[in-house]
């Protein structure tokens, strides 16, 4: 844990988790606010943290066949509404584009808010057999969603987003779709950003609009409130019928294709700052970590200097001797700064590993290595550390998700009745495991009195027979409340 005091500029998260939040943001060069309300400046530290994460996805959406397109960033109001419900669900947060060219537009055109609409519009004249199925695109893109209350990368008038969508020739087909997405975002917040995940279906008042249902991955904050990591929609045939989107299948029928879409967006930055960080700044993953060593030389005598530099050269060249060590993203900060003051500015950033090069270390042939998880030191052979620093990574990596697995246990709770699950919530908070028995009228009454939500019907829930928290009627299984960002 950070020594008392140590970064005296940051907000405690035991005093108050959202001044934490933004003074991290802030402080760690990660993004700023805009002139534009709710829109906010990606600085080079915090594009690079999306663009770690965005190429991992990208590998993933490749290899499972989908290929990146593009669609215009506005939609016709025609073609929004075509699709009653979807349209409902988006209106309150559609920005209009009304006058162009000086002139008034004779069509309004919405600020893309997501791509179904338009890009069912223009897939209706590519896709005529079942030939032509299954269309797997995806798009990286910025989308407007006009929100009143916003906060840096977890909920921006305009943020950045992958969305793929695809047609299939029949549900089969368009299930396992869903279900591919979804392992993608798993795959991308387990294994790449060492966030563990809950799979789980949203209910019919969370899920996506105008889709049959829609699943989820829900990830534990270090304040104990939720996140949503990424959802995949079951379309079903509601967009391609609106869209009078049909094909010739190979019993000589013409139908209306299944449709898909799933997406991730730039709200899994915070989620990596407020899944692993501490009252020090970022603790990052190094897989996402734009740099993932810092080694900062001590000296005060030039001749001192010239030791040091030596000896750090000697370990840089051993470690980029290997293809895994040239991959390592190291940084040399000889800048005139002290020493103190480098540890500070790269334990706010969050790099995984500090090495400490001095007269000393020098002598001895070593290097003093520090962990940023945890701060823990050791001293190295640095021949020795150029050898084994990936493999250390790997470790770190594995370490971190361990500790957000060990925590999200540790404030996972299960309630019986409604008293235990409003006094949780107030209480120590977390996930509570709770029965509920289907009604979107308990969902409501819960949500509106206690500000929890049903964040999904977990996948690995089993059943068990109980009575709902809210109304008492029979429940047939446990679901997972908790507040949320």
């Amino acid at each position: 844990m950070p020594s008392e005091g140590f970064v005296t500029s940051i907000t405690r998260q035991s005093e108050d988790f959202p001044g934490w939040y933004n003074d991290v943001v802030l402080k760690a060069e990660l993004a700023d606010y805009s002139p534009v309300r709710g829109c906010m400046v990606i600085r080079p530290y915090g594009y690079a943290i999306w663009e770690s994460m965005q190429a991992e996805l990208d590998r993933y959406i490749k290899a499972t066949g989908h290929s990146n397109v593009y669609f215009p960033l506005f939609v016709p109001k025609s073609l929004l509404e075509k699709e009653a419900e979807h349209v409902e669900g988006f209106n309150p947060q559609v920005a209009w584009v009304t006058h162009a060219g000086g002139k008034k537009l004779e069509e309004w055109l919405a600020i893309r808010p997501t791509s179904e609409a338009i890009i069912a519009d223009s897939v209706k004249n590519w896709i005529q057999s079942y030939r032509d199925l299954p269309l797997l695109m995806n798009i990286w893109d910025n989308v407007v969603r006009w929100e009143l209350r916003t906060r840096l990368f977890l909920r921006t008038t305009e943020f950045l987003w992958q969305e793929a969508h695809t047609f299939h020739a029949n549900r089969e087909e368009a299930e396992a779709e869903v279900a591919t997405g979804l392992e993608g975002y798993r795959i991308v917040s387990e294994e790449w950003l060492a966030i563990p995940v809950i799979k789980g279906r949203k209910t019919d008042a969370e899920k996506f609009a105008g889709a049959e249902y829609t699943w989820c991955v829900e990830a534990m904050m270090r304040d104990g409130k939720a996140l949503q990591a990424g959802t995949s929609h079951m379309l079903g045939t509601n967009f391609a019928k609106a869209a009078g989107i049909e094909f010739l299948d190979r019993d000589n029928v013409r139908k209306n294709p299944f449709g898909t879409s799933w997406g991730f967006s730039t709200r899994m930055v915070g989620a990596t700052i407020m899944a692993h960080g501490d009252d020090a700044g970022l603790v990052l993953p190094p897989n996402a970590a734009p740099v993932q060593v810092v080694v900062v030389p001590i000296f005060r005598k030039d001749e001192e200097r010239a030791a040091v530099a030596e000896a750090i050269d000697r370990f840089t060249t051993e470690l980029a001797a290997t293809p895994e060590g040239k991959a390592v993203r190291i940084k040399v900060d000889w800048g005139d700064d002290s020493p103190g003051f480098k540890y500070n500015h790269w334990e706010l950033r969050g790099v995984p590993f500090r090495i400490e090069v001095g007269p000393r270390d020098v002598a001895a042939g070593q290097g003093m290595l520090v962990k940023r998880v945890d701060r823990t030191k050791e001293a190295v052979p640095l021949g020795q550390l150029a050898a084994d620093l990936p493999a250390r990574l790997r470790a770190y990596q594995a370490q971190l998700f361990k500790r957000a697995f060990d925590f999200r246990a540790a404030n996972t709770h299960t309630a019986d009745t409604y008293q235990q699950l409003k006094a949780g919530l107030d209480g120590e908070g977390g996930f509570f495991m709770a029965p509920w028995c289907g009604d979107a009228k308990c969902e409501k009454q819960i949500s509106d009195e206690t500000g929890a939500t049903i964040r999904c019907i977990p996948f690995d829930s089993p059943d068990e027979t109980g009575k709902c928290v809210a109304c008492g009627r029979p429940s047939e299984r446990r679901v997972l409340f908790a507040r949320a960002y």
